[in-house]
C-alpha cells in the first residue's frame, strides 16, 4: 500500500467558513485514509453529509465521535439522546462505509505500518479537576462561578446512565477488553477526540475548562497498547507534543476565529504516517 494516513478533527461545519475548508479536503494519492478525530458538526444531517463526502474521497475513513455529534440540539430533527444517538450516528457511519469505534479495528499497512487504528470513544469523567480542587463538585463549582462551563452540561445527555461519568466509565471497560484482546506485539495509532493525557489541556487559556477533556484512566494508554502516535482535537490548538517518546498530535480546525489567527487558508489535514 502506498499512500498516507492523514487525520483532522473539530471540522465544526455549522459554520459556512468551516464547511468550505471541509469541502475542499482532498487525497494526495488514491491509497490515503483519513481519522477524522470528532466534533463534525451538531446536526445529524451535516455530519452525514460531511462524513459521506470525504468517503467518496479517501480509500478508508475512520471516524472516532465528539462531544457535539452527541448533543441534542434544539435546531436537530434527529432528537435522539446518549447511547440511542451515538447508536444512530454509527449505523449512519456503517451506511456510508465510514469506520466506527464499534467496528473491527482497520490495520494499515502503508508507510509506517503495520499498526492498527483504534478510532476510541471514551467521553469523560470530570477527572481533570480545576486548578485547586480535589472533587468534581468543587471543580464544576469553580467552573460555574467563572462562567467557564461546557455546553455539554445542557446538551450532551448520557442516557441511559445516570451521569456522564457513568457513560464513561462504561465505555473505558469496553473499550480495554477490546484493547487487551490485541496481538501482544501489535502497535497502535490511537484515535480519541479528548485527549489521553491531561497535559495537553495545561496550555489552555481557562483550565477551568480541562474537567470535560478526558480521564486519568488514560494515562498510560500510549504505552499499554503500544502507540505509535495518539491523535486527538477537542482542545482547537493545533499542535504535536511527546510523552514518554510517543507523539501526541491535535489536529483540529476549531473555530473561524481561531484558524484566522494562524491565517486565512488553514490547511488542517495532518499527516500521521508515515
Amino acid at each position: 500500500m502506498n499512500g498516507s494516513l492523514f487525520a483532522v478533527s473539530d471540522l465544526h461545519v455549522s459554520y459556512s467558513e468551516n464547511k468550505a475548508v471541509a469541502d475542499r479536503l482532498r487525497p494526495e494519492s488514491a491509497d490515503d485514509w483519513l481519522i477524522v478525530a470528532g466534533d463534525v458538526g451538531e446536526v445529524f444531517a451535516d455530519i452525514e453529509h460531511t462524513l459521506r463526502l470525504l468517503r467518496e474521497r479517501f480509500a478508508a475513513v475512520i471516524w472516532a465521535p465528539g462531544n457535539h455529534e452527541l448533543w441534542t440540539h434544539p435546531s436537530d430533527v434527529v432528537t435522539l439522546r446518549g447511547e440511542e444517538r451515538y447508536r444512530a450516528l454509527v449505523r449512519m457511519c456503517r451506511d456510508n462505509g465510514v469506520i466506527t469505534p464499534e467496528d473491527e479495528y482497520p490495520v494499515w499497512t502503508g508507510g509506517g505500518g503495520p499498526v492498527v487504528v483504534v478510532p476510541l470513544f471514551l467521553l469523560y469523567d470530570y477527572s481533570f479537576h480545576a486548578p485547586g480542587t480535589t472533587t468534581k463538585e468543587e471543580s464544576l463549582k469553580v467552573a460555574y462561578e467563572s462562567g467557564v462551563v461546557c455546553s455539554d452540561e445542557a446538551l450532551l445527555h448520557p442516557d441511559p446512565f445516570p451521569s456522564r461519568e457513568q457513560w464513561c466509565w462504561a465505555r473505558l471497560a469496553e473499550t480495554t477488553r477490546r484493547l487487551d484482546a490485541l496481538a501482544p506485539d501489535a502497535s497502535t495509532v490511537l484515535v480519541s477526540h479528548w485527549p489521553l493525557r491531561r497535559e495537553p489541556t495545561d496550555v489552555m487559556w481557562y483550565p477551568e475548562f480541562a474537567q470535560w477533556c478526558g480521564t486519568v484512566r488514560t494515562a498510560e494508554w500510549h504505552l499499554r497498547y503500544r502507540a505509535k502516535v495518539a491523535v486527538y482535537g477537542h482542545l482547537h490548538i493545533p499542535r504535536r507534543t511527546e510523552y514518554d517518546g510517543v507523539p501526541f498530535q491535535e489536529v483540529s480546525l476549531g473555530y473561524p476565529r481561531e484558524w484566522r489567527r494562524r491565517g486565512d487558508t488553514p490547511a488542517p489535514m495532518r499527516r500521521i504516517l508515515p
